[in-house]
């Protein structure tokens, strides 16, 4: 075998490192990139009744809708698009919802996920039939974004346009046409999903009572695809802190008159995630922390979950966090979790079977808080 001499063996290192570079670049790009625009079809602004189809899951016997919302205009399209959306009505009506309506949780599936997907491999249906919630599982097409990220990461987003601007408004028109309880409505995701859950409800404050991270990048940053995929692997340390203190200015320099609601944030996180990486959920606790007006120390009690036999459950340690007796951030931190839902369908991509169970710490979560009836 031939020796090659230092010089060509550095030459071939750094050659191989550039291609590896550059197959790395074209992936985050491809999952990012806005989807290639096609020629504009003439689209009803009209909105259909939503369609009825047969249950989803077993043990969800309640009304699985599904439905097409037309967005609002943007600026350059030549029509009008639409946004599909899936919404779980539980068959059992409880007293409280024949009162004030149902609690409402809009669940944001990741990259490579449909709404259909996300729904079956959370089986949070199942839990919503349980515990009383209606479900709404938006959408995003592939025309807007050709691997169905939502765009957590645009600025334009982060700041109350884009796909913030079109969720806002199908929950308000799903608000609408069903009896859903205003006060309780909660925005939920996983990984881009989170994300664009995070940036819905600092956006809306006055219709979120709570929002469910899991496996979310922090907020405020990234800005274009290599910009997100960065956040993703190293967080945002020096973005993060200005990022929550421009939503609190920008808040006061529209005319609020009210300041900034508090916001109840669950927040999970594996932590064998590579994909998002746990510095994110650590920046993002920080975040709420700022945002909620509570100290940057220790949270105010800790837990610590073990492992359950048979590895049916991973362990786990609950940082909460309380203003007086309220509780505003809990963050839960998953030992042998990869980028996957805790707790869900393995038979499906980004679902981990081993608990705890993410669904249901979710609707417990939100159980808890409601916002003030709105005149």
């Amino acid at each position: 075998m031939v020796k090659l001499a230092p010089g060509v063996r550095l030459l071939r290192s750094l050659s191989r490192a550039a291609k590896a570079q550059q197959s790395l670049a074209a992936t985050l790009l491809g999952a990012f990139a806005p989807a290639p625009q096609k020629p504009a079809s003439r689209r009803s602004t009209s909105r259909p009744a939503p369609r009825e189809n047969r249950a989803l899951e077993a043990g969800a016997p309640g009304r699985w809708l599904e439905a097409q919302f037309p967005l609002p205009p943007q600026p350059g399209q030549a029509s009008a698009q639409t946004m599909s959306y899936w919404l779980y009505l539980p068959r059992h009506v409880p007293e409280s919802v024949t009162r004030h309506g149902w609690p409402l949780v809009v669940m944001l599936h990741g990259c490579h996920q449909s709404a259909v997907q996300f729904a079956e491999g959370t089986r949070m249906n199942r839990l919503a039939e349980e515990k009383g919630f209606a479900v709404l599982y938006p959408q995003q097409e592939r025309q807007a974004q050709r691997q169905r990220c939502w765009r957590w990461y645009d600025r334009d987003t982060q700041q109350g346009g884009g796909d913030t601007m079109a969720l806002a408004a199908l929950v308000d028109a799903v608000c609408t046409r069903h009896p859903i309880d205003r006060r309780r409505i909660y925005a939920c995701g996983l990984s881009a999903g989170a994300g664009m859950a995070a940036v819905l409800a600092l956006n809306h404050p006055e219709l979120f009572a709570a929002v469910g991270l899991h496996s979310g990048p922090v907020f405020g940053a990234g800005h274009s695809p290599i910009g997100a995929m960065h956040v993703m692997r190293h967080g945002a340390p020096l973005q993060a802190d200005a990022a929550i203190r421009a939503v609190l200015e920008r808040r006061i320099a529209d005319g609020m008159e009210a300041p900034m609601p508090p916001m109840p944030a669950l927040m999970i996180q594996g932590e064998e995630d590579r994909v998002v990486r746990p510095i994110n959920q650590f920046e993002l606790a920080r975040q709420w922390l700022q945002l909620n007006g509570l100290p940057a120390g220790p949270a105010t009690r800790i837990a610590q979950k073990p492992a359950g036999r048979g590895g049916r459950r991973n362990a786990h340690e609950i940082h909460d966090h309380l203003a007086g007796s309220k509780l505003l951030l809990r963050v839960v931190r998953i030992a042998g979790l990869g980028h996957a839902w805790s707790g869900g369908d393995p038979a499906l991509k980004f679902n981990a079977e081993a608990g705890p169970d993410a669904s249901r710490m979710m609707l417990d979560f939100f159980g808890r808080h409601r916002r003030q009836a709105r005149l």
